[in-house]
């Protein structure tokens, strides 16, 4: 037998083989290279290949694209711009940077990220783009970091331990020497404050800083989602001691220079639990067919001096968080809870829109300022709409008067364009320890309805007071709430999930798309695919935001809007009432550059509590779920993503994840135009809107994930082919273009 010859290795051409180098020193911009190193990195081993790639070196730096920096060796001429921005990480490490200064999101590979992590501020050096390619860079310095803390549960050995982080912020392990551990023990639950991160290692090194507890716990998992999104615990003592310094009392001197509003019917409003009240209606009948409605708003402002410590301590919290068990004020108890709140038979001091009106809720006049109030009546939702319905109770008349106004208001907006998003809020029956005994639907009544469109109209008038000037007069700086209009795409892409249920959305005018969306929501509800289709609905608008620049709000169909109404809990509220004081007393414009900051600020903590409110839902559903693994239930598609799809039941909603690794009676594919996964062989489709039956597989607390798999039933109708009368299987001929099921992602 003759020897095994070797395979020659095939001549590269140039041209192909400058493209290869280019792109690979691209990726290593500050590295130079010599024509060895390249050819090792490319496992290349023929000489004729080697002096291929040392004559396209020479060729490339004659071509203005390397420079030769000595002799024979080269690296990427930088001729790209310098950005700031902020990171985004993905799933598999590397990063895009979001940009005010360059139009499409720049990429940054894994090894060029040096250490930034997920919402960190960054200087960015963005290469020189070839053609078709999307724009790449490396981290050059971190300028702020997002997070000082991060959460997860520490790995304990003889002489050193780990945190492995729960959350999705940081993608590594954080290396815990032993002298740093401060108690913890192994398994334990715990916040870690990073200390160093030498640029050579991949894990960067910390120290406990609080010891949480065990995981499961009740107390231990909702101080683990205050950690995560780094929301206080407590106030601090100084401003504790500054806040029970304000007495209850108001001085003589201060009332009368108010306008006294006292003799007035007036009462609160609110949810049946609630212990901070900050706003109140009034009512008076002028003569037959005008009145005069005050909506009294707490006057927060006078106690919380602008710069004092209560102040700097609110607008660092900037709102309150509701989580399922607890409240996380935005001021303290006293003020919350005692001084500010507009409790029954007390006199409070409120800053007040009052509005005259007539029988058909046109406003006829108006007043802003000060003044002090004295509720007659605290009504809990529940109450007032018994009187609605019919019943008999304090107040009667003045709560139908008001109703009726109110609807007249609700009518004009959805006629003006308004969005009608009714959503069901899920609910939870908790035990003496917290834990969820049961869940439940609240939705928005008539009652609800009547303080909501006061408040809209409160809201409205004081944006248009300021934003309206006078003629001859310039607008002044304001704190408003604006809201975009959606993109094309977006509203796109939900009619056409929302077609593959009968449903459409008409977009050819604004006024088209907000009645054809407020039909769409009236048709969805009851059905099992509404909270999706809300949830969606919701998705594709942009968020509402504050800002200094008004551009209007698109839901509600307003071109002028704020938030005057709720300063107790949001910070936002409090800058409205010194704002319109200021310039009800005709004081100067204040700084836009300066208020556009506070705006960003409060937009920013709006948003992280929105994000910790959803996590302590989610934990709730998971614990509420745990005691029931095994069980079947029913439950509509919601989300279809390439590792599997998402189920919420129809009697909680709670939503888990069926795993596509756990499809194991074909070869599933994601198909993501059509929002749905496809078997290969059987050609059986699970799509959004899809009902089917689960059982509970999995609830992982700690990860506050419910995991859900197919009933015997439905996996034997996808073996068998066919529709069941408990699978709601398609069938098609068609092949559908999908990616491969990748391994244990969840």
């Amino acid at each position: 037998m003759g020897k095994n010859k070797k395979k020659s290795e095939p001549v590269m051409a140039k041209s192909q083989l400058k493209k290869i180098l280019s792109t690979l020193m691209a990726n290593h911009p500050t590295q130079s290279y010599n024509y060895k190193q390249l050819a090792m990195r490319l496992q290349v081993k023929s000489m004729e290949n080697k002096r291929q790639i040392s004559e396209s070196l020479r060729e490339m730096a004659q071509e203005g694209e390397l420079e030769e920096i000595s002799t024979g060796r080269y690296k990427i001429k930088q001729s790209g711009a310098y950005i700031t921005g902020i990171v985004e990480l993905t799933a598999k490490g590397a990063a895009y940077i979001l940009s005010d200064e360059c139009e499409e999101d720049v990429f940054v590979a894994y090894p060029n990220l040096k250490h930034a992590l997920n919402g960190d501020q960054v200087k960015v050096l963005v290469y020189a783009r070839s053609r078709n390619r999307r724009p790449e860079g490396e981290v050059v310095e971190i300028l702020e970091r997002k997070k000082g803390t991060f959460v997860g549960i520490v790995q304990r050995s003889a002489n050193y331990a780990f945190l492995v982080p729960t959350g999705k912020q940081l993608p590594y392990d954080v290396f815990l020497p032993t002298e740093h551990l401060h108690g913890a023990d192994d398994g334990d639950k715990v916040v870690v404050k990073i200390t160093s991160w030498p640029e050579s290692q991949k894990n960067p090194v910390g120290e406990v800083v609080e010891v949480l507890g065990r995981p499961g716990d009740n107390d231990t998992e909702m101080n683990a989602i205050m950690a995560e999104y780094e929301l206080p615990v407590k106030f601090p003592i100084n401003v504790l001691r500054a806040a029970e310094k304000i007495p209850l009392d108001i001085p003589e001197e201060e009332i009368r220079e108010r306008r006294d509003c006292r003799a007035i019917t007036t009462f609160t409003i609110d949810p049946k639990d609630a212990k901070d009240f900050d706003d109140a209606l009034s009512v008076q009948v002028i003569k037959e067919g005008i009145y005069e409605i005050g909506v009294h708003i707490a006057d927060v402002s006078y106690y919380v001096k602008e710069n004092s410590v209560l102040d700097k301590e609110a607008y660092s919290r900037a709102t309150s968080v509701y989580l399922v068990d607890r409240t996380i004020p935005m001021l303290p108890e006293r003020l919350s809870n005692g001084v500010c709140s507009l409790r029954p038979d007390e006199d409070k001091l409120c800053f007040s829109a009052i509005f005259r009106m007539d029988a058909d809720a046109r406003v006829l006049d108006q007043w802003f300022g000060r003044t002090v109030i004295r509720s007659d009546r605290r009504f809990a939702y529940e109450e007032a709409q018994e009187i609605i319905e019919g019943a008999d109770g304090d107040c009667k008349k003045e709560i139908l008067l008001l109703n009726d106004l109110a609807q007249k208001l609700r009518t004009e907006r959805f006629k003006a364009g308004a969005i009608d998003f009714d959503r069901v809020e899920v609910k939870f029956n908790l035990d003496d320890k917290g834990r969820p005994t049961g869940v439940y639907f609240k939705r928005s009544q008539e009652a609800n309805k009547l303080i909501e469109e006061f408040m809209l109209l409160a809201n409205r008038k004081v944006a248009e007071r300021i934003g309206k000037p006078l003629p001859g007069s310039k607008a002044k700086t304001f704190v408003y709430r604006i809201h975009e209009s959606p993109l094309p795409e977006k509203l796109e892409e939900f009619n056409r999930v929302v077609a593959k249920f009968g449903y459409g959305l008409k977009t050819g005018s604004r006024r088209a798309l907000t009645s054809s969306m407020n039909h769409l929501m009236a048709e969805v509800k009851d059905k099992p695919e509404q909270n999706m289709i809300e949830t969606l609905a919701v998705r594709t608008m942009a968020k509402a935001v504050y800002s200094t620049e008004n551009i209007g709000h698109y839901g509600l169909a307003f071109d002028f809007y704020t938030h005057f109404t709720s300063p107790i809990r949001r910070y936002p509220d409090v800058m409205v009432h010194r704002l319109l004081q200021r310039y009800l007393d005709k004081g100067r414009s204040v700084n836009k550059e300066k208020y556009e900051e506070y705006c960003k600020h409060s937009s920013d903590m709006e948003q992280v509590a929105a994000n910790a409110e959803r996590s302590s839902i989610k934990y709730k559903q998971v614990e509420f779920m745990s005691d029931k693994i095994g069980q079947v239930f029913v439950g509509t598609i919601s989300g279809v993503t390439q590792w599997g799809f998402y189920v919420e039941l129809e009697d909680s909603k709670c939503e888990g994840l069926v795993s596509m690794t756990e499809l194991d009676d074909d070869y599933y594919e994601f198909d993501e135009k059509n929002y749905c996964i496809v078997g290969r062989h059987y050609h059986r489709i699970f799509q959004l809107g899809d009902k089917v039956s689960i059982r509970v597989a999995k609830a992982n607390l700690v990860a506050r994930q419910l995991d859900y798999e197919l009933v015997h039933e439905e996996r034997q109708a996808s073996k068998e082919g066919k529709k069941t009368a408990e699978s709601p299987g398609r069938r098609t001929g068609k092949k559908t273009k999908g990616v491969k099921r990748p391994k244990g992602k969840k």
